[in-house]
């Protein structure tokens, strides 16, 4: 079989797919929890276990999916999500030592996600010795941003120590892409507004099919309210909280207990949110959708004008009323509904297809 296993790992859990030979999807596995006790779950069965490490938690994986008929021999290759791939990674690479050497060093662009990438590529090599491994980056579909919406107006040193835009959720704009182009020759705008929007969001400005501009920079903290990110903030605020606390604890403060959660202070999960319906929830939804609508702005500035605009994301493609509030808001763009699409988040097959195309998978 020439199956294409898709790997997801994150800081404590790894999501895996299956895909077969003509990329229909197969089966979905997930190891949730890793560094304690955790959760298995491949296909709808789920079950508790000791997941010390990711490395036991890819052996436990793989074992069970083995006992679904996919032992490591089906699978003719695996493709692997990689945040960061600095300047240099700007598209789908096929992974050798200098590659894995070039994830590595992209870790301090990207701490809460590359090691992990690394230590999934690390740990699938000697599970499945031989088989081929694709790197795709999430910041390769931005590649292309010009210069000026690129590099921040800071000294030149900062720009040679790596310090720039970046830009993520790549591979989710190029699924919307694919998704949108599958649905008839005529079907992608020109100027194309497409709305990440999930626990992690951002906007990204698609001129015929090209990046020209995104919300996200340097990390992934930059640009909208999400669900535990601050998303924009003064720089000045950053730097007298850091002289007032530690490093440390501003980092904790920005990534993991702003955006909807500390707007809220209950949640950042914008289902909950929604269902609790206290003035807080209620503010914290507002705000979401204020500075998505916002930076809206900007992305069809950088276009020059807007034809359509697409939604994405758990939230993006699931919540009717934060669409509304966004679209609301964006009224004076005078778009019809009927250039407004809804469209869920497919980045695993775009891995896979991105996998299948740099080995020729047949």
């Amino acid at each position: 079989m020439q199956n294409i296993l898709v790997v997801n790992a994150g800081s404590s859990s790894i999501k895996l797919a299956v895909f077969g030979e003509t990329l229909n999807a197969l089966l979905t596995a997930e190891a949730s929890g890793i560094g304690g006790s955790g959760m298995l779950r491949v296909g709808d069965e789920t079950a508790t276990a000791s997941l010390t490490d990711h490395a036991r938690a890819f052996e436990l994986l793989m074992s069970r999916l083995d006992s679904q008929g996919l032992g490591t021999s089906s699978f003719a290759a695996a493709g692997h999500r990689v945040v960061h791939g600095g300047a240099a990674l700007t598209r789908p690479a096929l992974v050798t030592p200098q590659i894995l050497a070039e994830i590595d060093q992209c870790s301090h662009l990207a701490p809460l996600h590359n090691p992990h990438h690394a230590s999934a590529i690390r740990t699938l090599s000697d599970l499945m010795p031989g088989t081929p491994q694709v790197a795709c980056f999430d910041t390769a579909f931005h590649a292309g941003n010009p210069d000026v919406a690129i590099r921040y107006a800071v000294p030149e040193d900062w720009r040679r120590s790596g310090i720039r835009r970046y830009g993520f959720h790549g591979l989710s704009y190029e699924a919307l892409v694919r998704c949108l182009r599958e649905t008839g020759s005529e079907a992608l705008p020109r100027r194309l507004l497409a709305c990440h929007l999930g626990n992690g969001a951002s906007l990204c400005a698609i001129a015929d099919g090209q990046s020209v501009a995104t919300t996200m920079g340097y990390s992934p903290l930059e640009g909208l309210t999400m669900g535990t990110r601050a998303g924009g903030i003064d720089a000045g605020a950053v730097l007298d909280r850091a002289e007032q606390t530690s490093i440390t604890a501003v980092r904790k403060d920005l990534l993991h207990r702003s955006g909807l959660l500390g707007l809220s202070g209950l949640s950042p999960d914008m289902r909950a949110l929604q269902d609790a319906g206290t003035k807080a929830a209620s503010f914290a939804i507002d705000h979401f959708c204020y500075w998505a609508a916002r930076h809206a702005g900007s992305m069809i500035a950088a276009m020059e004008g807007i034809d359509a605009i697409a939604f994405t994301g758990g939230i993006g493609a699931h919540s009717a009323p934060v669409r509304g509030k966004i679209l609301r808001r964006l009224a004076w763009t005078g778009l019809p509904d009927s250039a407004v699409h809804v469209i869920p988040a497919d980045e695993e097959r775009q891995i896979a297809l991105h996998t299948q195309a740099k080995l020729q998978v047949k």
